[in-house]
């Protein structure tokens, strides 16, 4: 039987498709924490990310599908948090 590190490696076809979903999600957790901690409406919210409404209910439902990492990037900014890029070494196959 295989193990997987992630669901993503599990589910994407390369290794590359796997981390720009890792990503995504990453981000799109982040967002919908601080949306949720402020307790922003969606329409709170869109203002804020410059967004519609419908944008960030498809975010709350995790419709990653519909997102870049250089969206997701510019919503984290708007909601006033930061992104931080780390770098590692893949393990050995």
């Amino acid at each position: 039987m295989t193990t997987f590190a992630s669901v993503w490696d599990a589910i994407e076809d390369t290794p590359e498709e796997a981390e720009n979903m890792k990503v995504r999600s990453s981000l799109m957790r982040s967002i919908e924490s601080r949306i949720r901690k402020e307790g922003w409406s969606q329409q709170q919210a869109a203002e804020k990310f410059r967004v519609t409404q419908p944008r960030v209910s498809d975010l709350m439902r995790g419709k990653i599908e519909k997102f870049t990492i250089d969206t997701l990037v510019n919503m984290v900014v708007a909601a006033g948090l930061r992104v931080q890029v780390d770098v590692e070494e893949l393990e050995p196959a």
